[in-house]
């Protein structure tokens, strides 16, 4: 055995062992087969989310928020940051709780609305940010409690991955669901861009005000397309529903004797989750600076630079769609794997390659895109397939948690990059040591999954 490798589990067999979960799971909680009515309903909510995730917090809003209307440079960028950071903190506290409540409570749907719809008018309020410095609290607070509930939601809305697939479809509809996530930033960044930001709805341009209405229409977006879930795919019954329900202090208890049981018991599933959470955070990265890169290394102007995002979007979406079905059949430790080296690959390419010029971003660029939805999608599945029935909210919010406790790791690889070397594309060196460092961490998890035909 390695230094690296997780201990062996014991023999026989564990109750978490991820061979009988995957079959016990799929069993005793998932339907007899696929529904195309639900598995359309559970996607449109990743498609809706797009307001939020591609809108408020990536191209548009928190680029608003950060502009010098609100502040001196520099200045400014530090307190969303901050913001930012107590946002996580409270998600890792509160993830895993939330996330086991809502399965012992049988409300794992309302808790998806009550949460997703919270995100709704916390965007729509976003409206009444003036781009004045005595504004700037009111937008930090705003995409900071947005953070938080929309992690939330996630939370719940990952959980019901074992209510609307099954294991010979789990991987297409966790990729399908992936996949619509981007579609729908493409589309609603081409309303946002050409709609609101260059002006074709008569929106005037002063006040802020093209980015304000664009916050209303988000909100709307993300409102109207997170219904279909609500009504098409039913409330959880499984078997943790049937847990004891306890207070809400008394949960943190359980939380430590699950998470102390799970690792005796399933190793694997522990060191999972700390391998994804190194990996998804480099994966986070490569969008994070992404549009820095692209403007500050290779000379694109800010509207070169939507338009690449549009273009990644479309690149990371056909991806992640097709690459669903391969899970399914090959598993998903070797499509991560194999999505995690790609990355790596097409990341030195970009840095090797930097004085190439902006045809060099848009052919190793979008190969990264490439690669990151396979990595995201499988990432899920690989969790849902391990999860012991009627957990999938609890350890779906350690998922959260742990993805949030390590979320300083990219930035802060970049930043020291960068300021050791003085030149922006260096940044890109230290977003491929993260990626390299979650590939190593994830090399001796034992899948040991199912492998599945049609």
């Amino acid at each position: 055995m390695s230094a690296t490798e997780p201990p062996a589990s014991p023999q026989p067999e564990p109750r978490f062992s991820t061979a009988a979960v995957a079959a016990t799971a799929h069993t005793t909680e998932a339907p007899a087969r696929t529904s195309r009515k639900a598995v359309l309903a559970w996607g449109l909510w990743d498609w809706g989310s797009a307001a939020f995730n591609a809108v408020v917090t990536t191209f548009v809003f928190t680029v608003y928020l950060t502009s010098e209307s609100f502040g001196s440079a520099g200045v400014v960028e530090a307190q969303l940051g901050w913001a930012l950071a107590g946002a996580g903190l409270l998600i890792a506290v509160l993830a895993p709780v939330t996330g086991q409540r809502s399965d012992t409570s049988g409300r794992r749907k309302l808790w998806l609305a009550v949460n997703t719809y919270i995100v709704v008018a916390l965007t729509a309020a976003m409206v009444f940010v003036a781009p004045e410095p005595s504004y700037l609290w009111l937008g930090l607070f705003l995409v900071a409690a947005g953070n938080i509930f929309f992690e939330f939601a996630g939370v719940n809305y990952n959980a019901m991955l074992s209510q609307v697939s099954t294991p010979r479809s789990i991987g297409r509809v966790s990729g399908f669901g992936w996949g619509m996530g981007y579609v729908g930033g493409i589309v609603l960044l081409l309303i946002v861009y050409f709609g609101f930001i260059q002006g074709l709805f008569g929106v005037p341009q002063g006040d802020g005000w093209p980015v304000r209405i664009a916050m209303v229409v988000s909100a709307l977006w993300f409102g109207l397309f997170a219904l279909p879930v609500l009504f098409a795919v039913p409330e959880y019954r499984g078997v943790g529903a049937k847990r004891d329900k306890i207070g809400f202090f008394a949960s943190y208890a359980r939380l430590g004797r699950d998470i102390r049981r799970l690792w005796r018991e399933s190793r694997h599933t522990v060191w999972f989750l700390l391998a994804s959470a190194v990996f998804r955070d480099g994966l986070a990265g490569v969008f994070t600076f992404g549009g820095v890169l692209a403007a500050s290394v290779f000379g694109f102007s800010a509207g070169e630079v939507i338009i690449f995002a549009i273009a990644a979007n479309v690149v990371a979406g056909v991806s992640t769609i097709a690459v669903g079905a391969l899970d399914d059949r090959l598993g998903a430790k070797p499509v991560i794997v194999s999505a995690l080296i790609g990355l790596v690959i097409s990341g030195l390419l970009v840095f090797f390659l930097h004085d190439g010029g902006q045809i060099v971003f848009w052919t190793a660029g979008l190969a990264l895109c490439l690669f990151v939805g396979p990595a995201q999608s499988a990432s899920r599945t690989f969790l849902a397939r391990i999860i012991p029935p009627g957990r999938e909210g609890e350890v779906f919010g350690l998922y959260a948690t742990t993805g949030r406790a390590v979320s300083f790791l990219a930035p802060t690889m970049f930043a020291l990059f960068v300021g050791l070397s003085g030149e922006a594309y260096y940044g890109i060196l230290g977003i491929v040591l993260v990626l390299v460092l979650g590939l190593i961490l994830l090399l001796p998890v034992r899948a040991s999954q199912p492998q599945l035909t049609d």
